[in-house]
């Protein structure tokens, strides 16, 4: 090191004062058990929250918890031209909604847990050019005072001279500077950069373990690359290896575009003198399209945005499920032998990750989010939707609230039993798969319901099963008394007294008991598929159920 390079480097910092290992004393090791994982979400406030990027967040929150270790969140804020307003309460929201909690980070109400902050990297800036100037003060780093032209000069020759294009070697014209050159530079009022003095080179190649790909072999890092814009922010390949390290961060699972930067990241942490991280490079989530695959488009895709999934009233745990299932290709088995156990007991493991690119199946998300709601009480049915519909649809919210009671015990059919009934996905569908029960949207509907009457039944005919049932009628009866009324009424109709009866001589019937049954649900309901018939009929209540009968067969005599 020579008086030179201390100078250069105060000329270049001259109200940066601490030195590395007081930064470092400040941010002492954490104190965790062996194994433990201290892992990170730390996006761009650039946008959106994809569906994708929940996906790769569950990973490192999960390991970080299954270890007993650390998960939080840390905003790479530093290109603060691309930077969306409101996006980071946005992200928090999102992954509220996924039920991803950070332990340490940027709250909801504006303020910061955790001991390692700031948790925003344009917070830190001071920190960052402690490292910088030391080194420079080390001669592992040096100003650059070319502007566009001149770059695009360099690489204008590169490639008529068919070379890899970047400032390094022979082309890093400003990285022999003697500090009075430097100093020349300075004094023109100049715009510079800080560029990393690489020890690279292309002949040499470096190993690493990925954590989910495996064995990969790359060759090295020989760029000068950029690690502080002239703006005084570093770049984000600064910023992270000098984050990671203050903030203690073990693993960072990420996505596989970053592949390419692990030569840059690793000689980075060699050269600050940090002990390397553990890394795994996901690839990315695919759809389908048409007959294949592809990414998802954050501006062709709606369904790209986590914040979709939301809006369609998927609870979030069916989110996380379905997510789980993509992360590890054991977790389905897991699942079915631990049907109660929460899902944050399942393992991890890093080894059984998706190496190509798990296809995200919309219609696997529904089948799950229909098993995941089967499993809740008619309380909890009734909750989420209203919490859902308070947001996102105001009729369906009034709906509920003026009806409680009535909407619990509707939600309630069908669930008490070994095998509960599987029919919402989500919160959006609520209001069209039950809003026959209300006497408003029932009303609304009638004319189209009643033509989901079976073609085979001649409304006369349908006419009289209702008002023959309706002279019966007895909410009081148990099960077995009412359908044995409804066996009756059909019997007397001249309707066979089962299916089987009635394939062996279809002739001789208009149809079946179960054809009396379906006219009985058309006329209550206005549909076809309805949850179990005497189930429904005792949530609706006898004054509801007689006047949709009386009402049917007055409509049916309006139309004869």
């Amino acid at each position: 090191m020579t008086m030179n390079q201390i100078e250069l480097a105060n000329r270049l910092f001259p109200a940066i004062d601490r030195l590395t290992d007081e930064v470092l004393r400040s941010y002492p090791a954490r104190q965790l058990k062996e194994g433990a994982m201290v892992t990170r979400f730390a996006p761009s406030p650039t946008g959106f929250l994809t569906i994708g990027g929940i996906y790769a967040t569950l990973i490192p929150e999960r390991l970080a918890h299954q270890s007993s270790g650390v998960f939080y969140l840390r905003i790479e804020d530093t290109d603060r031209k691309r930077e969306v307003e409101g996006s980071i309460g946005d992200m928090l929201q999102v992954l509220s909604y996924c039920g991803i909690y950070p332990d340490e980070g940027p709250t909801a109400n504006g303020e910061e847990a955790g001991d390692y902050g700031p948790y925003k990297q344009t917070e830190r800036v001071g920190l960052y050019h402690v490292f910088i100037k030391d080194l420079i003060r080390r001669g592992l780093a040096y100003p650059c005072f070319c502007d566009a032209d001149e770059l695009q000069q360099i690489r204008d020759k590169q490639q008529a001279a068919k070379l890899n294009p970047g400032y390094y070697g022979e082309w890093a014209i400003h990285r022999h500077l003697t500090p009075e050159q430097v100093e020349a530079e300075l004094a023109t009022g100049k715009p510079f950069v800080i560029r990393l003095k690489s020890p690279g080179s292309p002949d040499r190649r470096i190993k690493y373990k990925d954590l989910i790909k495996g064995e990969i072999e790359m060759p090295e890092n020989e760029q000068d690359i950029v690690i502080m814009k002239s703006d005084g922010i570093p770049t984000y390949h600064f910023a992270h290896a000098v984050d990671d390290r203050l903030m203690g961060t073990t693993h960072v699972i990420r996505g596989d575009e970053w592949l390419a930067s692990i030569p840059i990241h690793l000689q980075l942490f060699d050269l600050l003198g940090f002990r390397r991280l553990e890394y795994g490079h996901l690839a990315p989530l695919m759809k389908m399209d048409g007959a294949s695959k592809r990414k998802f488009s954050k501006r062709k895709d709606p369904d790209a945005a986590a914040i979709y999934y939301q809006q369609k009233g998927y609870p979030e745990l069916s989110i996380t499920e379905y997510l789980m299932t993509l992360i590890n290709s054991n977790y389905e088995e897991w699942r079915m032998s631990q049907p109660e156990a929460p899902n944050t007991e399942f393992m991890i493991d890093m080894n059984k990750m998706n190496v190509s690119g798990a296809l995200f199946d919309i219609n696997k998300l529904v089948d799950i989010s229909k098993d995941v709601i089967a499993r809740f009480t008619a309380d909890e049915v009734f909750e989420q939707a209203v919490e859902w519909a308070a947001t996102y649809d105001a009729e369906l919210e009034a709906m509920l609230r003026a009806n409680r009671e009535y909407a619990t015990a509707i939600f309630h059919i069908g669930r008490a039993v070994e095998k509960p009934r599987k029919d919402i996905a989500k919160w959006s569908d609520v209001k069209e798969l039950y809003a026959y029960f209300f006497d408003d949207s029932f009303n609304k509907s009638i004319a189209a319901g009643y033509n989901a009457m079976p073609v085979s039944i001649p409304s006369e005919l349908a006419k009289q099963i209702v008002s023959e049932y309706a002279q019966t009628l007895d909410l009081q009866d148990d099960r077995d008394s009412w359908f044995g009324k409804v066996k009756a009424v059909g019997e007397k109709l001249g309707f066979a007294k089962d299916a089987k009866t009635y394939k062996k001589n279809p002739e001789q019937y208009p149809g079946h008991v179960g054809d009396v049954a379906m006219i009985l649900r058309v006329a209550l309901t206005g549909r076809t598929m309805t949850p179990d018939l005497y189930d429904m009929m005792l949530v609706m209540g006898e004054v509801r159920v007689r006047n949709r009968l009386d009402r049917f067969v007055g409509y049916e005599k309006a139309q004869s």
